[in-house]
């Protein structure tokens, strides 16, 4: 798995995490997917830090949540990624 193959299959994972879990959904909807290495997947908020009024969920990105994001990643793609949050 590469990172443009995640991007195509983005809105997918996301919309399942929705279905399985909003909260863990508000936390990562507009997460930056930026790099796979290693079945390591790097994500950053930055770019949403910096729209006005933009949302910081940092608060709730807790590791439950970060398991159904790694949850819907598997339940889509078939395939086990470890998330890291920059």
């Amino acid at each position: 798995m590469n990172l443009a193959e995640l991007k195509e299959n983005w809105n997918e994972i996301l919309d399942e995490l929705e279905r399985n879990n909003r909260i863990a959904w508000l936390a990562y909807f507009d997460a930056r997917l930026v790099s796979i290495d290693n079945n390591v997947l790097r994500l950053s908020f930055v770019d949403a830090e910096k729209l006005a009024g933009a949302h910081n969920y940092s608060a709730v990105r807790k590791p439950e949540l970060k398991a159904a994001l790694e949850s819907a990643i598997s339940q889509v793609l078939g395939i086990s990624l470890a998330i890291i949050v920059e």
